[in-house]
């Protein structure tokens, strides 16, 4: 889609969206009888605290580049859905809208049904502040997730940089490799909360406690999440190989599905499969 398709595929989306409203749903006065259905665009525009003539050339495909708050403003002023949002952004060429509302960060049934399923594959859930939301038994014991290292007790980083056992684990890469990776993919995805004060609070408490990440943090490396062989040294059966693969869930892209499936090198499946007997066992 070349730009100028874009800019009608917007100028479209919004005018159908702005006609399926009614003033009623808005909390505005019908008025009495209206030429056409939907609000008009100086009610959107007002709703939205944009002018009347820029929101109509918006309308109109013009070469209009709204701000990421301006395109809130405007997903807010027509009731857009989470989906409606995402399409909205995408059509005006700005990184899709990340729903920032904690309290909707939600692992469904469906999704824990799944957790298990892949039993015995380790595979967790984590969330957009990068908490472990949900895991599998095997994901449990393969990478220590009964293991609390307060204050931050479920984060992904928080464990990667304080607790000492789940440093000794990783083979190959080694843990170093691992953290700058994971602490790059973190970066890239912290655009989207980084004046949130969790944020802020959560670095602080990196910084003060690990030299390792008052260094590299400074750096700003960012990278997108990839696919990628790990090696790990478990402390009750060895050497464990996996093949790591991050899945999004396209409902809530927020979250993500992380899955490792165990090599045939090492006796990697012999072993993972004596490691969940034994925690059976002990759970007797």
């Amino acid at each position: 889609m070349n730009d100028k398709q874009r800019r009608q595929e917007l100028a479209d989306f919004l005018r159908t969206r702005r006609m399926r409203l009614s003033p009623e749903q808005v909390g505005l006065n019908n008025g009495g009888r209206r030429r056409t259905p939907g609000l008009r665009r100086e009610e959107v525009a007002l709703r939205a605290n944009v002018g009347v003539a820029w929101y109509t050339l918006l309308e109109q495909g013009r070469a209009i580049h709204p701000s990421r708050e301006v395109l809130q403003n405007i997903a807010d002023a027509l009731l857009l859905t989470s989906a409606e949002r995402q399409y909205l952004f995408s059509l005006a060429d700005q990184s899709p809208h990340i729903d920032t509302h904690i309290s909707d960060e939600q692992v469904s049934p469906a999704l824990r049904r799944v957790l298990d399923g892949l039993h015995p594959f380790p595979a967790y859930i984590v969330g957009r502040r990068w908490d472990y939301l949900a895991w599998n038994m095997a994901a449990e014991q393969v990478f220590l997730l009964f293991r609390s290292v307060p204050p931050y007790e479920h984060n992904v980083v928080w464990h990667l940089f304080v607790d000492p056992m789940r440093q000794q684990i990783y083979k190959n890469p080694s843990w170093e490799q691992v953290a700058q990776k994971v602490l790059a993919e973190f970066r890239t995805n912290s655009v989207h909360y980084a004046d949130e004060e969790w944020f802020g609070g959560l670095i602080a408490d990196l910084q003060r406690v690990s030299p390792e990440f008052r260094a590299w943090w400074p750096r700003h490396d960012v990278r997108g999440i990839s696919e990628m062989r790990k090696e790990i040294v478990h402390p009750l059966v060895g050497d464990l190989v996996f093949e790591h693969t991050t899945l999004q869930v396209p409902a809530m892209p927020e979250l993500k599905l992380m899955v490792y499936t165990p090599l045939s090198e090492m006796g990697t499946q012999e072993k993972l499969q004596r490691l969940l007997d034994q925690s059976v066992m002990n759970a007797v």
